[in-house]
């Protein structure tokens, strides 16, 4: 099962601990997750599914390159880490 991982700052908005899922794609472990915490939806995704432009998704520390249908595949060990984007300068 992979693990997806959320930072503090995001779960200072909206409870949503670490937790593992049985998925074969970035959507497919989002959508696992959004089951169990439905707030955490809008935080991630637009009302589309595509990812949020303030959000940022990596699969065993390589950056997602799909953030429209989030079809990276994720392996039965993958590490999913869920992040807001930073920017500025």
């Amino acid at each position: 099962m992979a693990t997806v991982h959320f930072t503090q700052n995001l779960r200072r908005h909206v409870d949503c601990p670490t937790a593992m899922v049985d998925a074969s794609s970035v959507n497919a472990a989002l959508e696992g997750i959004f089951q169990q915490h439905p707030k955490l939806r809008s935080y991630i995704v637009d009302e589309r599914g595509s990812l949020r432009k303030h959000m940022t998704v990596f699969i065993d520390g390589e950056l997602i390159r799909d953030r429209r249908e989030l079809s990276d595949p994720v392996g039965p060990e993958s590490e999913i880490y869920v992040m807001q984007a930073l920017s500025g300068g």
